[in-house]
């Protein structure tokens, strides 16, 4: 997704509901600066590290072939590869996308599993195994 030089403002709007301009009192602040959404898919692996307040960072995952499955029989973790993105229960849109986010059913390797991290501001994909594969 192409950027084209646009920020995203969070904000008040310089105009009123009637459309009457509303004059500045001061100037924008870093803190009102939004960003575009992840949009986390399935691809060549594609992580963005990004500064946050407080020398905080956040590691965004814009495209993955990997996921760290819990499965909760035996116990263990392992990384396996994710086959396809089944269903995204937190938007239609996202699901026709293909997005992975907390929530997201995918179809890995293992078996079927359910998203428990949030890819977009972990950096990473984890999950816990719902259906083993036969």
């Amino acid at each position: 997704m192409k950027k084209l030089g646009l920020s995203v403002y969070q904000g008040r709007d310089w105009r009123k509901e009637t459309g009457k301009r509303l004059y500045p009192y001061r100037k924008k602040r870093k803190y009102e600066l939004g960003r575009f959404p992840t949009y986390t898919r399935l691809g060549e692996e594609r992580i963005v590290t990004i500064r946050a307040k407080g020398e905080n960072v956040k590691v965004r995952v814009y495209r993955t072939l990997y996921a760290n499955v819990y499965d909760p029989e035996t116990g263990q973790t392992k990384k396996v590869k994710i086959l396809a993105v089944v269903k995204n229960p937190a938007d239609r849109n996202l699901d026709r996308m293909k997005v992975i986010t907390k929530g997201t059913i995918i179809e890995t390797e293992a078996g079927t599993a359910k998203v428990t991290s949030r890819p977009g501001q972990d950096g990473t994909v984890n999950a816990v195994l719902i259906q083993q594969s036969n």
